[in-house]
């Protein structure tokens, strides 16, 4: 077997057999070799005395070698994929596509969001901090259409948002139409994935408005899928959400005393508060009376 497998010239293993058959002292190698010699000792087959490294040295080393440059071969080939995601898209789309693009506005990701949804409603995942925006009417119906043709829609929100009364019964709503909710005490990065192909992250973290880019590299697209998933696994149920503290208090203090005024200065609040609190712990329970709520809370282990 020839060592130009290994990368080898046929000068360099020349000169490299001619240095391994050489005994110390049994000839002049003052320009021998020449550039051939300084490339041999550049892979460390030559030491400084140019005296040629073991065999088994040497291969170890071109084998090593070969290996490295395969690997860095094959990386660039698996490259052929990035560019065969590119030009499909382009070829779907009739339009230029990046591997990883600007969007410069909320209104420009709704958009590219809504148009590949529209082209394959298959899966969507979303992160972020509230369940609920400030959305029109037109929009929350376009994405009941989505979900009425079969799209599978998952929404990750933070634990935090729940403070907000109108968070629970938006995302129960949504829930109940097939938008799946839950909440995370994680942190949140905005995040949406699109069929498991396209990802949307924020451009800049510092800045709510510089838009968000968008992403088809498809390793990097399938990391952040498995970010999502594997925080949804970890993420609760809506309806397995702890009350907060004070809702804890109004609930026992609405079983234990017979009117609002007497619960609400048992908890130091105003009867008006000690009511919206009622309101809330009514909702998160989906009871219609408080007779309703106090039997669910017992259910669950809140009484």
């Amino acid at each position: 077997m020839s060592l130009t497998s290994l990368g080898l010239t046929d000068e360099q293993e020349g000169l490299y057999r001619h240095l391994l058959r050489r005994r110390p002292g049994s000839e002049d190698l003052a320009g021998v070799g020449g550039a051939t010699l300084a490339e041999l000792r550049a892979l460390g087959l030559v030491d400084d005395t140019l005296t040629a490294v073991p065999p088994a040295a040497a291969v170890d080393l071109l084998v090593r070698r070969r290996l490295e440059q395969t690997q860095r071969q094959l990386t660039e080939l698996s490259l052929a994929w990035d560019v065969l995601t590119e030009l499909s898209e382009e070829h779907r789309s009739g339009r230029p596509v990046k591997l990883v693009e600007h969007l410069v506005d909320g209104t420009a990701v709704t958009n590219r969001m809504r148009a590949l949804l529209a082209d394959e409603p298959g899966e969507f995942m979303h992160l972020k901090e509230r369940a609920y925006y400030s959305q029109n009417g037109y929009e929350l119906s376009l994405f009941t259409r989505l979900l009425a043709r079969g799209l599978r829609s998952r929404t990750l929100f933070s634990t935090r948002a729940l403070q907000d009364p109108d968070q629970g019964p938006y995302a129960r709503s949504q829930h109940a139409l097939g938008d799946l909710h839950r909440v995370t005490i994680e942190p949140i990065r905005h995040l949406a994935v699109v069929n498991r192909s396209v990802a949307f992250v924020q451009a800049d973290l510092t800045d709510p408005q510089a838009g968000a880019l968008q992403i088809r590299q498809p390793g990097v697209v399938a990391t952040l899928a498995d970010v999502f998933d594997g925080m949804w696994g970890r993420a609760r149920d809506l309806d397995d959400v702890p009350l907060s503290p004070i809702e804890q208090q109004v609930l026992h203090a609405l079983t234990r005393y017979g009117t609002d005024e007497a619960a609400a200065r048992s908890v130091n609040v105003s009867v008006r508060k000690f009511r919206a609190h009622v309101a809330d712990i009514m909702a998160h329970l989906g009871a219609d009376t408080r007779f309703q709520a106090a039997l669910l809370a017992k259910e669950r282990g809140w009484l």
